[in-house]
C-alpha cells in the first residue's frame, strides 16, 4: 500500500552486494530492469516460435513491430541507418515494454526514474557522437559550424550549437521521465479519492473517480507507445545528423 503519490518511485533494496568497495546492489529498480529484459526475451521468442509464412498472432505483432522501426529508420536515416537497425529497434523496445510494466498492478516504473532515462539518453549520444566521427573523421565537428554563418557571429552560433546539441541528453531523459511520473502520480490520485470514497458513507461517488482510472490507464497505454515512438524518432533524428551531417 502507497502513501503518497511518489512512493511508488521510492528504489527498495532487495539483495546489498559490494565489489571492490561499489556498491551493485540488487534493487527494485534492477529487478524490473530485468523483468522487462525476460520480458522482450519471450515475446520475440514466443514470435519467432514455429514462425510460419502466414503469421500467428504472436508472430503478426513482433513483425509488425520489426516493420514499424524498420520504416522509422528508412524515413528519418535512409538506407544508411540501417545496419543501426538492431541498435534502434533495442531502444524502442526497452523503453515501450518498461513503460508498460509500470502500468501493472503493483509494478514498478523503471522509466519514471531521470537516472534510468538520463543513463540510457547519455550513452546513446555518446554513441551518436563516436558514429559521427567514424563516418566523417574531424569534419563532424562542421556540424557545430554553420556554412553561412556571419563571421562576425561565428563564436556566439558555435557556442550555441555546442550547448544545443548537449541538451540532446536533457530533453530526452526528461521528457520521457516526466510523463511517466506523471501519468502514475495522477492514477494514485484517482485510486486514493476511490478508496477515500469507499471507506464514507458515499460509496456511490467511488464510481466517478473509478471511471476517470478506467480512461487514464487507457491514455496511459497510448502514452506508453507515443512515448517509446518519440524516445526512438528523435534518437532516428540525430542518428541522421551523425551519418549524413546536415550544415
Amino acid at each position: 500500500m502507497f502513501f503518497t503519490p511518489l512512493e511508488q518511485f521510492e528504489i527498495a533494496l532487495l539483495k546489498p552486494m559490494h565489489f571492490f568497495g561499489i556498491d551493485l546492489s540488487f534493487t527494485n529498480s534492477s529487478f524490473y530492469l530485468l523483468v522487462a529484459l525476460c520480458t522482450i526475451s519471450a515475446f520475440y521468442a514466443l514470435g519467432l516460435y514455429k514462425a510460419n509464412l502466414i503469421p500467428n498472432g504472436w508472430q503478426s505483432v513482433g513483425e509488425l513491430i520489426y516493420k514499424f522501426v524498420l520504416d522509422m529508420i528508412k524515413s528519418q536515416v535512409g538506407a544508411q541507418g540501417i545496419k543501426y537497425f538492431p541498435f534502434i529497434f533495442t531502444i524502442f523496445n526497452f523503453v515501450f515494454f518498461s513503460n508498460l510494466l509500470g502500468l501493472l498492478p503493483f509494478g514498478f516504473t523503471t522509466t519514471g526514474h531521470v537516472i534510468i532515462t538520463f543513463t540510457l539518453a547519455l550513452s546513446i549520444n555518446i554513441g551518436l557522437v563516436i558514429v559521427g566521427f567514424m563516418h566523417h573523421g574531424i569534419k563532424f565537428l562542421k556540424l557545430f559550424i554553420p556554412s553561412e554563418a556571419p563571421m562576425a557571429l561565428l563564436p556566439l552560433i558555435v557556442v550555441i550549437e555546442v550547448v544545443s546539441y548537449l541538451l540532446r541528453t536533457f530533453s530526452l531523459s526528461i521528457r520521457l521521465f516526466a510523463n511517466m511520473m506523471a501519468g502514475h502520480t495522477l492514477l494514485f490520485i484517482l485510486s486514493s479519492f476511490v478508496l477515500a470514497f469507499l471507506a464514507s458513507s458515499f460509496k456511490i461517488f467511488a464510481v466517478l473517480p473509478l471511471i476517470l482510472i478506467i480512461a487514464v490507464v487507457g491514455l496511459e497505454l497510448a502514452i506508453a507507445f507515443l512515448q517509446a515512438y518519440v524516445f526512438t524518432i528523435l534518437t532516428c533524428i540525430y542518428l541522421n545528423d551523425s551519418i549524413n551531417l546536415h550544415l
